[in-house]
């Protein structure tokens, strides 16, 4: 029978296995002793809440999770979780802001920790145009709206390999967040068939001169291709700041640029009438 119930000693075990660490080499960098980490994973002896965060922090414990441990051990959490549109998160907001719009021709997007759109750019909002409304209604996820046959995925002109692309990055999201949404979400998402006439192999889809795995869509300026980057806040201690990503797309070649400054353009004709 699953205890629904698991100890703080347990939890830490389930992390410290998940991390594919020895007793022995958490308890070094810890800096404490073998011994006193099993009792405290056996439930021998009782961590303080000083260990609690010492040692998530030598497991990389997501801060929500930290929390669970904490509250399993008898302390209150200390990792605060605020709506990103309080006035608390007016500095990060804007920090947002201003790297979306700044980034301006091309496409940059904001999203939490369950790829769930927070705020784009107006060329991001772009590229979404002719998907199904239902996918861009309330709580948009961008990996479903990437992969699934009524979003982006009949224009992803290397959908074979950009599937690939985020199912690893995925895949690799949920073994470092033991998140039972990301889990599903992933399953969801390899529900999702292939189009027909997606690219068959690597070969067909990214060239020998490509460094990076690009998103290459069709669109009526001819094929848009984008190598992208991500963006953390790497010193947060709030919840929901510590879960946010900024996805921004670069242009792969200069075709790309050169459209994406005509649309930017054809944009601002259309603000000024």
């Amino acid at each position: 029978m699953l205890n629904k119930n698991p100890s703080a000693g347990s939890l830490l075990r389930q992390w410290r296995q998940r991390r594919r660490l020895s007793q022995l080499a958490l308890a070094i960098d810890a800096e404490i002793s073998q011994r006193h980490l099993s009792f405290l994973e056996s439930g021998r002896a009782r961590p303080s809440r000083e260990m609690v965060v010492r040692l998530t922090e030598c497991l990389s414990v997501p801060l929500r999770e930290r929390n669970v441990i904490l509250a399993a051990a008898g302390f209150a959490p200390i990792y605060r979780e605020r709506p990103l549109g309080g006035p608390e998160m007016g500095a990060a907001r804007a920090a947002i802001d201003r790297i979306l719009h700044g980034h301006a021709p091309h496409p940059a997007l904001a999203v939490d920790g369950n790829w769930t759109l927070l705020s784009a750019n107006t060329p991001a909002k772009m590229l979404m145009a002719g998907v199904a409304p239902h996918l861009i209604e309330g709580e948009i996820n961008v990996l479903r709206l990437s992969l699934h046959p009524e979003g982006l995925a009949k224009r992803i002109l290397n959908f074979r390999e950009w599937r690939a692309h985020i199912f690893a990055r995925l895949a690799h999201e949920i073994e470092v967040s033991a998140s039972p949404r990301l889990e599903a979400l992933f399953n969801e998402l390899k529900s999702y068939p292939v189009p027909p006439d997606a690219l068959s192999s690597r070969m067909n889809a990214v060239g020998d001169d490509e460094i990076v795995v690009p998103l290459t869509l069709a669109s009526e300026e001819g094929p848009l291709s984008f190598i992208s980057t991500t963006t953390v806040f790497g010193t947060a201690v709030d919840l929901t700041l510590s879960e946010v990503a900024i996805e921004t797309f670069f242009p792969a070649n200069t075709e790309t640029a050169e459209a994406m400054a005509r649309l930017a353009a054809a944009v601002a004709q259309d603000d000024e009438r």
